[in-house]
């Protein structure tokens, strides 16, 4: 399908970048680490969970774990019944500052929304949505 600029694909590329750049602009942690958060929020998983889950190295997990934990906002619990196998979970600072880092960029968008948008144009874009996020099978993460 083509929008009145050329391929959409594209077209919605070019519009979400900036959209995207703008939402992050003032995060502290990088994406990749407030999705490790983002995943155990859900609960507790192993390192071989995260990494299978952000579809990066086990050795890329491993390093933002450690960073995560450096800053006390995950912890680490050997398994009771296999003690090779370590579990990661959130910790209350790292629940607080998971949601510090999502209230940066919310607090910009919702402005934004009600202030550039007419409530039509903020229907359509919430009947959006749902597309969006089948384009990315039902992810619903940050």
């Amino acid at each position: 399908m083509e929008t009145p600029d050329g391929n959409l694909a594209q077209s919605l590329r070019e519009a979400l970048r900036p959209l995207w750049r703008r939402l992050n602009a003032n995060k502290t942690l990088s994406m990749g680490k407030i999705d490790v958060l983002a995943r155990l929020e859900r609960g507790p998983a192993t390192s071989a969970d995260l990494a299978t889950a952000a579809r990066i190295s086990p050795q890329a997990i491993a390093t933002a774990v450690r960073e995560l934990e450096s800053l006390g906002l995950v912890g680490r619990t050997p398994d009771d019944r296999d003690r090779r196998r370590v579990w990661i979970e959130l910790t209350e600072a790292g629940r607080e500052r998971l949601a510090q880092e999502r209230a940066i960029g919310n607090a910009w968008l919702e402005q934004a929304l009600t202030e550039q948008l007419t409530p039509e144009e903020q229907k359509l874009l919430a009947s959006a949505v749902p597309l969006l996020r089948k384009l990315t099978g039902g992810a619903a993460g940050e």
